[in-house]
């Protein structure tokens, strides 16, 4: 059975100046996942990480603050774009 082997939550300041919080979740073979808030709420954060790995069936429900990309895609089911902010290509990863 596959398993978080570690979580991490960081915060970024996105470019439109506002904050997000960014979870990583590393499985137990390798594979990393993403989740977001932009509510600055952890548990939102990284409930949606654990379902992007399969770790947790129930798929998070937000509620649109921004109209960011983010937000956008996952209200639509679709991809996250993350490259839609800089400062999340600045992100260093613990493990």
């Amino acid at each position: 059975m596959t398993r978080a082997v570690f979580i991490h939550t960081c915060s970024i300041r996105l470019a439109s100046g506002h904050e997000a919080l960014v979870t990583r979740v590393l499985r137990d073979d390798g594979v990393a996942a993403f989740g977001f808030s932009l509510q600055l709420d952890a548990t939102e954060s990284r409930h949606m990480a654990m379902h992007a790995a399969g770790l947790r069936a129930e798929r998070p429900r937000i509620t649109p603050v921004l109209a960011h990309p983010w937000e956008t895609a996952w209200v639509a089911g679709a991809p996250i774009p993350w490259d839609a902010e800089p400062a999340f290509s600045r992100l260093a990863w613990l493990p």
